[in-house]
């Protein structure tokens, strides 16, 4: 149907995606729209799903296909009819890049700006050949440092670890890296043939005859004499020091014990090379304003553009020739720096100045992830697109908001649309337009409560959303607690905490406040996190956490706990195999019960013939994936249903066993809800059903692959695998900001169940922005008062009610604002 050219409203008929009710909506174009509704409703699925999916089909459709291989797509949605609908633009929420590589300088594309300017303007040593841009990037063969590869350290061999007892000799086993039984004793005979003694105590051996035992890359051959009991005929012996051991297992084992043991004695350094800077010596003698590239990416933002703003204005700039030392104070340098200078005030105007290029991405919260990428978009200039964004505000201090909305105003100001989804109800607040999707989750939602201006979402009664956007909901009662005791840690030295001292009180719920930045992850997630672990003896949740270095001068209380519990927004599982019900156990009770089914019996079928990672019961075509990949010629491969087993999983010998006329690939399509009502007489899987419910994610399937569950979801599957197990003792809870992405609605179901762990005597801290979740805190400890090196201090430090009085706090003047709504 042909559009009309007058009309300012993109149509959407018959959307359909995922639990939508065959929709029909109509939303205005430049303006900001809200799409609100709990979790699980609908509402990514309408923006995301239908709005952005139809707009990138249609781009897509103008590129050669050859060319769409090269393009991530997100398939054709369920839709009759879109008209109206301008390009679109996804901004959605993402964890860091996984790659170490991956900093805040090339997510923003500055860094490519500033290796231009070192390699164009930079100042070189005399004689030195000008260098390309690429030869200052650590992720070039160019640029990358020959030692670490640009990865800026090195995994290296210590004393310390190949000899953990120097009063040991060499015969009594000090050289704990070397091998044992025959190897170890050949390594002592060729030892003592080299005129070194093997029985003197390690520390008594002269230092060069240490160092070369342990470093030396020398291998000589020793003529190993006949030895009574060991052997009985000479023969030449060839040398290994314990570094040219360790290396080799490392290189040509199969063995992954023995891999494992010879890890034990390997440590990560600072390169010693490029000295962490990843790159070659010749690209760290190029200079600009007096720093090399590696010291300009350690600043912040803030003292970057302070940097490069005497060059950006400068009014007299002579030529560019390839022939000068320097250029910085040439046209390119100017041009080059107003640029970055610009680009920094965006990212400045949204509070991340304490920020730097050289920053990895890993370490990035979602919502510096999600401003630097709005930052970027704001510099395109692009008109008349839809920007589609994720929670924007998700992740951000109430006072880091304010020029995200600002910033908004400005993208929609420059002739675009904003379609938001959204549960920050002072965001909703802001739109021009909302779309409330609902009532429920799930199967409960799917439909258009209320499109309109924001104001008439109030004359909904069914809508939940209204409910808190207009004050009608029950706030939650709070019941002030008193602490049984404290957490003293004095003396922390990390990242942007420098000399900090704090007091966790016990037994209470706690909530760490800040702006973004100010240090509330470092130390919550990481020095309390893993004083506890070496405290408990406690393995360590992933190998990143192997390598903490936590500098305290003091930690007491430690003894109070019994068990950490670490509840944040990883993943639950890298691969589809994991899902819902297999990571919280609720499968195990779900394939005895059809093992214990009479047919299954009759047919000698165990549990494992129930589980689609076994061969025996699972389908082969797909090896229990349930689909297939699909490559095609000229066009991007996709996955189908397998053929076999349709999606299934399972083999059609196993799906005959049926347990109220339902196959165990049939259980694996309810929801949370719906198996709460099939299997309310199996105690062991109403337990897991139950907690999920609980949290607010009775909406889930249970099959649901763990990679497409949001950080959010994943955290709250973690802490109803928890809930089921709980029990009254002395454990620590450590949560990552829990309400992130959750509806306030959502928010209220969590914070029962967190209540619930405190009642039972346990001591929970977590991470905060959310106010009503502050507020419903016994305690606060505020970070700050800015980000970067403006935070890392304890501002202030007392119940909500204190801690709103205080002057200075960033986060006291909206907490005294939400404690005076809370009380009406």
């Amino acid at each position: 149907m042909p559009h009309d050219l007058h009309d300012s409203f993109v149509h959407v008929r018959g959307a359909s995606e995922h639990n939508l009710k065959t929709i029909d909506v109509d939303l205005p174009r430049d303006a900001m729209v809200a799409f609100t509704g709990v979790s699980g409703s609908g509402k990514s699925s309408l923006a995301f799903g239908t709005l952005y999916a139809e707009a990138q089909r249609r781009y897509f459709e103008s590129v050669a296909p050859y060319a769409r291989r090269l393009l991530h797509q997100v398939g054709a949605p369920h839709v009759h009819e879109i008209t109206g609908l301008p390009p679109a633009v996804a901004l959605q929420q993402k964890r860091g890049a996984p790659s170490s590589r991956s900093s805040v300088g090339t997510l923003t594309t500055l860094s490519n700006l500033v290796r231009m300017l070192y390699s164009r303007a930079g100042t070189y040593p005399d004689g030195a050949a000008r260098l390309g841009a690429e030869a200052f990037s650590p992720n070039t063969a160019a640029g990358a440092c020959p030692r670490c590869q640009g990865l800026g350290e090195e995994h290296d061999v210590s004393e310390e670890l190949m000899v953990p007892d120097t009063s040991l000799s060499i015969r009594e086993g000090a050289i704990a890296a070397w091998p044992g039984a025959w190897q170890g004793a050949n390594l002592r005979s060729i030892v003592a043939g080299l005129g070194i003694d093997v029985d003197k105590p390690w520390h008594k051996l002269k230092a060069k005859d240490r160092q070369w035992l342990l470093f030396t890359e020398e291998q000589p051959k020793v003529l190993i004499k006949p030895e009574r009991d060991r052997i009985d005929h000479g023969y030449y012996g060839l040398f290994w020091s314990a570094r040219a051991h360790i290396h080799h297992v490392l290189a040509t084992s199969k063995s992954q014990m023995m891999r494992d043991k010879a890890m034990r004695f390997v440590r990560t350094a600072t390169c010693s090379v490029c000295h962490g800077t990843g790159l070659q010596p010749e690209s760290l003698t190029v200079t600009f304003a007096g720093l090399n590239i590696a010291e300009t990416n350690a600043l912040s933002f803030v003292d970057l553009a302070a940097l490069l703003r005497p060059v950006a204005e400068l009014t007299e700039a002579g030529a560019a020739t390839s022939s000068a030392d320097s250029g910085e104070a040439t046209e390119v340098a100017v041009r080059l720096c107003a640029d970055l200078v610009a680009r920094i005030q965006v990212l400045l105007d949204l509070g991340l100045g304490y920020l730097s290029l050289g920053r990895s991405s890993t370490t990035l919260s979602p919502g510096e992830t999600q401003r630097l990428r709005i930052a970027t978009q704001l510099r395109s200039g692009l008109f008349g697109v839809v920007y589609v964004l994720d929670e924007p505000s998700a992740g951000l201090h109430p006072a880091d908001a304010e020029p995200l909305l600002d910033v908004l105003d400005e993208l929609k100001g420059g002739g675009n649309s904003l379609f938001v989804v959204e549960h920050d109800m002072d965001i909703v607040r802001r739109a021009d337009w909302v779309v409330d999707i609902g009532p429920g989750a799930g199967e409960h939602g799917g439909q258009v409560l209320y499109s309109g201006p924001v104001a008439g979402l109030e004359e909904v009664e069914e809508s939940v959303t209204g409910r808190y956007l207009f004050g009608r909901a029950e706030p939650l009662e709070r019941h002030q607690r008193t602490p049984h005791g404290w957490l003293r840690v004095g003396g922390i030295s990390r990242h942007n905490l420098d000399d900090v001292s704090v007091e966790v009180p016990l037994g209470v719920m706690t909530a760490v406040t800040g702006v973004s930045g100010s240090g509330k992850s470092t130390l919550v997630t990481q020095v309390l996190a893993e004083l506890v672990r070496r405290h408990l003896g406690q393995a360590p949740d992933d190998g990143d956490d192997a390598e903490l270095e936590i500098d305290v001068d003091d930690a007491t209380g430690l003894e109070t706990f019994d068990r950490l519990v670490r509840v944040d927004q990883r993943p639950i599982g890298r691969t589809p195999r994991s899902n819902l019900a297999t990571y919280t156990g609720l499968f195990d009770a779900v394939r005895k019960l059809y093992a214990a089914t009479p047919e299954a019996r009759e047919r000698g079928y165990g549990v494992g013939r129930f589980s689609f990672n076994v061969a025996e019961g699972r389908c082969e075509t797909c090896q229990g994936e349930g689909s297939v990949s699909v490559e095609l010629l000229f066009l991007p491969g996709t996955y189908a249903p397998c053929p076999t087993c349709h999606g299934a999983r399972y083999n059609a010998e196993t799906l005959e066993i049926v347990y109220r006329d339902n196959t165990i690939a049939d259980v694996l399509g309810l929801s949370v809800d719906e198996a709460a009502s099939f299997l309310s007489d199996v105690p062991s899987a109403m337990r897991s059903l139950t907690t999920l419910r609980e949290v607010g994610l009775g909406y889930l399937r249970l099959g649901q692959p763990a990679t497409e569950l949001s950080g959010g979801e994943a955290q709250r599957i973690k802490l109803a695998t928890e809930l089921q197990r709980a029990h009254r003792g002395h454990a620590l809870y450590l949560l990552d900001e829990p309400t992130a992405g959750l509806h306030p609605a959502d928010i209220a179901l969590l914070l029962r169940q967190l209540h619930r762990l405190v009642d039972a005597g346990n001591t929970v801290v977590l991470v905060e922005h959310d106010l009503d979740t502050v507020i419903s805190a016994d305690w606060v400890i505020d970070l700050g008062p800015g980000g970067g090196d403006q935070g890392g201090r304890v501002v202030a430090s007392g119940t909500p009610e204190e801690v709103a009085r205080v002057a200075g706090s960033a986060t006291a003047p909206y907490l005294a604002a939400r404690l005076v709504t809370a009380a009406r």
